[in-house]
């Protein structure tokens, strides 16, 4: 009796707070996997031949996005808009992607999500294919420290390799420095379809690198991170973008017909098995109540209608097209997020979000407000990922853009295409118009999702109004206006 007096008496002189602890910051996790595709998840396609319940626990104890793009439809400019809230067609790099020996993309002057969040308290760590160069000048040299690197660029700790798995040298580097140096040499390997999953080019390599063991290794890498930051104050982000399902496609054994999609399929749910560590650790280390995870892709998967034929499989899905191509099947990205207490369980959200929405998007999770000129192409989605009535539609428009350069923007229903042919790795990738063929393409999604009808000749004034604006976002360099220089 007398200490509830105390209480009271403390209460009514000094103040009592409604709640015990101030709310931290969620730990975050985003885990991006490479040339995984819309239609491989069960929780995309009840059809897939590809075991995820990995994947799908996510989305059932999240969110589950349909309408998600990468900002590209290959691998180094969807990175770095990630990481920068900024399309990399702004930067040197129009079309293409970079290569092992390729310098540093990102000015280190720029705000990224680890130096936003780096700056709000947060250990920030990263494991997994960097792929957006390093070091300065001509071309990296790896028998020496980087100039240039992760560490550079708002990350504490950086291990990982430094472009795809199939692209020399063939290293492994921990912050600014390789692991072990390439001293070696590897033949090139054989085509995808044949024994093994091929393929890589030929080149240097690190005496103990071997490629089976690259996502089982940075996977234990990952979650060693985790264990070592849970038990500290301060909350961590890791970002951590897989080598695979990105050829060669090499599951490890116990992997092996695990799936009706081949090698592919096989990689594919070895994918799912990392996706279940990084969960699991995080359960045994009693920290995912206060953890955000978002899993997605970087882009669409590279499945050509052969392997359709082949395996009756539908990497992505009904999408037309594949990796690279400027369609839908470029793309059109799996994403699902968990934020326990936050994200309510099963939902399903068509919210339109790309990519370079990440870093607006964390800002506004711990309350950073980005400076002008920071995330030019990033705005907050978190009305989509907690399912927030009234707030669509967030984006005014949405830009994509192929492995040959081509650019297309989408605006609600609406998709233009400046250019015919896939502009990637379907043929055709380009074709000339000819008399009245269309210039273009146009297509209506809601009624069109396949992108098998182009009315381009059709609707003029659909055309001259998303054409003004792909040409304003890229004459002004932004479009978000809230963040221009």
């Amino acid at each position: 009796m007398r200490f509830l007096s105390l209480i009271l008496f403390i209460c009514l002189f000094v103040g009592c707070s409604d709640t015990t602890e101030e709310e931290t910051n969620p730990n975050i996790i985003i885990i991006l996997a490479d040339d995984m595709g819309y239609g491989d998840a069960g929780v995309y396609n009840p059809d897939s031949k590809i075991p995820t319940p990995h994947i799908d626990r996510i989305a059932k104890e999240g969110v589950r996005l349909t309408d998600a793009h990468s900002p590209s439809a290959v691998c180094t400019p969807t990175r770095y808009g990630l990481l920068t809230g900024r399309y990399a067609w702004r930067t040197k790099l129009k079309k293409g992607v970079l290569w092992g020996y390729s310098t540093n993309l990102i000015d280190t002057s720029r705000v990224t999500i680890a130096s936003m969040l780096k700056e709000k308290g947060y250990i920030t760590g990263g494991v997994g294919k960097w792929h957006l160069g390093l070091g300065e000048g001509d071309s990296t040299d790896y028998f020496a420290p980087f100039p240039i690197s992760p560490k550079n660029l708002g990350f504490d700790y950086y291990y990982g390799i430094p472009a795809s798995l199939d692209m020399q040298p063939y290293v492994y580097f921990e912050n600014d420095r390789v692991v072990e140096e390439p001293t070696s040499h590897v033949e090139a390997s054989a085509h995808r379809r044949q024994e093994g999953g091929g393929f890589w080019r030929g080149g240097p390599v690190a005496p103990g690198f071997k490629h089976i063991d690259v996502l089982a290794h940075t996977t234990e890498k990952a979650q060693a991170f985790i264990e070592a930051q849970a038990g500290e104050e301060a909350p961590f982000l890791l970002y951590m973008p897989l080598s695979a399902p990105h050829t060669p496609w090499l599951p490890e054994e116990s992997f092996r017909g695990s799936s009706g999609a081949g090698f592919y399929g096989d990689f594919t749910v070895q994918v799912d098995y990392s996706v279940g560590e990084v969960l699991k650790t995080l359960d045994e280390q009693g920290i995912a109540d206060n953890t955000l995870v978002v899993f997605t892709s970087d882009n669409g998967a590279h499945w050509y209608p052969a392997d359709i034929e082949q395996f009756d499989h539908r990497a992505n899905l009904h999408l037309r097209g594949q990796k690279a191509d400027i369609w839908e099947g470029g793309h059109r990205v799996p994403f699902v997020a968990r934020w326990p207490g936050k994200i309510t369980p099963g939902t399903v959200n068509s919210e339109t979000i790309t990519h370079t929405d990440f870093l607006a998007t964390v800002a506004e999770i711990v309350d950073h407000e980005l400076p002008d000129g920071a995330g030019e192409d990033s705005y907050s989605v978190l009305p989509a990922l907690l399912n927030q009535p009234g707030t669509s539609p967030i984006r005014e428009a949405t830009v994509h853009h192929s492995l040959d350069g081509m650019f297309s923007l989408r605006q609600g229903d609406w998709k233009l295409i400046e250019g015919r042919g896939s502009g990637g790795f379907t043929d055709p990738r380009r074709i000339e118009p000819l008399g009245d063929e269309p210039l273009g393409q146009l297509f209506n999604l809601a009624d069109d999702p396949s992108e098998q009808k182009n009315v381009y000749n059709q609707y003029p004034e659909i055309v001259a109004q998303l054409q003004s604006i792909l040409s304003r976002y890229r004459e002004q360099g932004y479009s978000v206006p809230r963040r221009a220089e």
